[in-house]
């Protein structure tokens, strides 16, 4: 019997240090792979938006501000 468990607690070592071991160079692998596609490609700069035409801008809020005036009414009513 005492055998039986040495062996057992022999084999709970020995794959518990394979798995930690696997595992570690798993994160190592991982990070290295990141900083290296990374460097190899960087991600594209944001192009900057184009300003909304005033005159258009001037529309749509009064159509905003009366949507907002009868929800605004709507919500009072009840």
């Amino acid at each position: 019997m005492d055998n039986l468990m040495s062996e057992g607690l022999n084999l709970m070592v020995f794959g518990m240090g394979f798995v930690f071991v696997f595992l570690t160079l798993l994160v190592f692998a991982t990070g290295f792979m990141s900083k290296l596609v990374n460097k190899l490609v960087p991600e594209p700069e944001p192009k900057p938006k184009k300003p909304a035409a005033p005159a258009a801008a001037a529309g749509n809020n009064d159509e905003l501000i009366a949507v907002m005036t009868a929800a605004v009414h709507q919500y009072r009513s009840r």
